[in-house]
């Protein structure tokens, strides 16, 4: 590619033009559920809060009725709304001049860029994927699972898990996995045909589940696999491994009731290299703005203390 003059517009463009286009896709791809959730992706341009409403009730006023019995028209609380903060993450770009004097042909700097790219979204990828598993005590972070799926005692999308008991997740406290134990997680937290799409753990979980199994019972979900992701499956719903996943816990998730919300302006955004006025070198940012939300915290389920 023929490069422009500025040494700025040279890194910038670089940088757009080559490395960018990738990248969203790479770190997307670096995390089991965020590889799973790509194509349902939420897309929202602003707002100071991201506002999910809630149906936790059915109307009371129905019933069977002859005649010209009288009707039932008692209106009661059927809707309230989870609000969620928008979360902001930043990785930087810094080539020194120094840098820029040492790789000064085009392919030298092409592959400079390419480095800085590179640690930038390792570091992303990282960032995003700790903070899927926030327990709300990282407040700047994506709030993640473990405050989701938490049950009384939590606050969660401001509403209080305590006072509103269908706002709570199952937690299971269970030290050895057996597959009694996962039978009856998984009935707990389905109704009729609704119920678990995924569960996400750790390597050694998944080993322990594996040891469970005849060797004709261990079956891999081949979208996962072909993900890149090693899962195998329970009652058809794969199990995958994720290493941000903390020691000790597996989450059952519905999937129909999360969403994965990011800013469309600020979706992995590049902001091109400056040059700061005390220092010899230049400086870009990515950043990112988005929300994970759950507006059915009662299909949830999270086991915290498998040994």
């Amino acid at each position: 590619m023929a490069l422009p003059n500025s040494n700025y517009t040279n890194l910038s463009s670089i940088t757009n033009e080559l490395f960018l286009p990738k990248m969203v896709d790479q770190i997307f791809n670096s995390n089991a559920l965020f590889a799973r959730w790509k194509k349902k992706i939420v897309k929202k341009d602003g707002g100071l809060k991201i506002v999910q409403p809630l149906l936790y009730a059915t109307t009371t006023a129905t019933g069977w009725y002859s005649g010209a019995d009288t009707l039932d028209i008692t209106p009661n609380e059927k809707r309230t709304a989870a609000e969620f903060e928008w979360k902001y993450a930043h990785a930087s770009l810094t080539i020194t001049r120094q840098d820029e004097l040492v790789n000064s042909g085009t392919s030298q700097i092409i592959d400079h860029v390419r480095t800085e790219v590179q640690v930038a979204e390792k570091t992303l990828s990282n960032s995003l994927g700790t903070a899927l598993f926030n327990a709300g005590t990282t407040t700047n972070a994506l709030i993640g699972l473990r405050l989701m799926c938490q049950g009384t005692g939590y606050t969660y999308g401001n509403i209080s898990k305590t006072t509103y008991s269908w706002w709570r997740s199952s937690v299971f406290t269970d030290t050895v996995l057996t597959l009694p134990i996962l039978n009856g997680a998984f009935g707990d937290l389905t109704i009729d045909s609704d119920g678990p799409s995924v569960i996400v753990t750790t390597q050694d979980i998944l080993d322990d589940y594996c040891n469970l199994l005849q060797p004709q019972q261990r079956f891999a979900d081949s979208k996962t696999a072909d993900a890149g992701f090693q899962n195998l499956t329970y009652r058809g719903k794969p199990i995958v491994v994720d290493s941000h996943c903390p020691t000790g816990y597996a989450f059952m998730l519905n999937e129909s009731y999360i969403d994965f919300i990011v800013h469309k302006d600020e979706m992995f955004r590049f902001e091109p290299f400056i040059k700061p006025p005390n220092q010899n070198v230049s400086v870009a940012h990515i950043y990112f703005a988005g929300v994970l939300v759950c507006n059915n915290c009662r299909m949830q389920g999270m086991f915290t203390s498998i040994a």
